[in-house]
């Protein structure tokens, strides 16, 4: 039922598995799961703080919890989370990425971006990975080093278009590169990127 997005049908037999077997922990995160699906964070949350009750030892409740604060904006919970679901499994990539995002909503440029890294060095091809690190890199004042992660973000996702829109106005504001800038974000306004039209309009027009 959960594999199959019959989220509710799903709850209701993990809760006859809870009344045959109340300690059975994976029951609660398979619950926590289906109410995340449906974008209920606070049963989400509710669920999956009765696994981690039950059994500290699986990093999938602490990651899934992780999770449903992230949705939340709870970035310092979330990171809490994070943290120890990274300490019961360090091999997991989605932790460090989840973890990039709650720290970059926490302003914690610096994490983030370490964060994003541990992923990137093990596969640097993931477009959204080097575009979240942008982002940080942004935040931390580094438009150099943002510029070239936004780069290889357009090289490898050319749909991208909030990442055309950064590019561009970067290289206008930071550096001056008026032709080039100008291009990004005819190119993010032309995927859809609205917010591009105001650079444009006010730019990029000869």
């Amino acid at each position: 039922m959960l594999e199959s997005g019959e989220y509710q049908k799903s709850i209701e037999f993990m809760d006859r598995v809870i009344d045959k077997n109340p300690e059975h922990t994976s029951a609660y995160n398979a619950k926590g799961v289906a109410f995340y699906q449906q974008e209920k964070y606070d049963e989400a949350i509710e669920a999956f703080s009765a696994s981690i009750d039950l059994d500290e030892t699986s990093y999938k409740p602490f990651f899934n919890r992780g999770n449903a604060h992230l949705e939340k904006k709870q970035f310092k919970e979330a990171v809490l989370d994070y943290n120890k679901a990274n300490g019961l499994d360090p091999q997991q990539s989605d932790i460090y990425y989840n973890r990039g995002l709650a720290l970059l909503g926490m302003e914690e440029y610096e994490d983030a971006i370490f964060d994003f890294d541990v992923i990137l060095q093990a596969n640097p091809n993931q477009p959204l990975v080097q575009f979240n690190k942008a982002k940080a890199q942004l935040g931390n004042n580094d438009p150099v080093a943002a510029i070239e992660s936004l780069v290889n973000t357009v090289n490898m996702d050319n749909s991208n278009g909030p990442a055309y829109y950064l590019l561009g106005v970067t290289q206008m504001s930071a550096f001056g590169q008026k032709e080039d800038g100008c291009a990004n974000l005819k190119m993010a306004l032309s995927l859809g990127f609205s917010e591009a039209k105001v650079w444009i309009d006010d730019f990029c027009k000869d």
